[in-house]
């Protein structure tokens, strides 16, 4: 009994890491083919709530601005390293310098860790 005990653990264990595995790989495989669809849904929900004439409104509509500006360029000529590096500049500016909840803060966080991931490994993004 104690044997049987055992083995379904482990197996439930096995199982259970398999799991997170797998749906880590999918999410990651999501981010590559949306990765600044998913920054710009970003700023935009932060946008909605910051008041319309403010420096906070100002830095996200010029972050959206080098966004939009990487992602036609990427478009038509490939990767663009200056333009990339602007952009990951802008998206710190908005997280350091924005009147933003700690929810917001953390998920421009994981954005610039993306952007920056997508940075060193752009290759495996295409």
């Amino acid at each position: 009994m104690r044997n049987l005990l055992t083995k379904v653990s482990v197996l439930t264990c096995v199982a259970v890491f398999c799991t997170a595995a797998y749906a880590q790989e999918r999410d990651e495989n999501f981010w590559r083919g949306h990765l600044f669809q998913r920054v710009r849904e970003d700023l935009d929900r932060i946008q909605q709530n910051t008041p319309k004439i403010s420096a906070d409104q100002y830095r996200l509509v010029a972050t959206k601005h080098d966004l939009d500006d990487l992602q036609s360029k990427m478009e038509r000529h490939g990767y663009d390293q200056p333009e990339l590096d602007r952009t990951i500049t802008a998206v710190e500016k908005v997280m350091n310098d924005n009147n933003l909840n700690p929810r917001d803060r953390d998920m421009l966080g994981e954005d610039l860790r993306r952007l920056r991931d997508f940075r060193e490994h752009h290759d495996g993004y295409r």
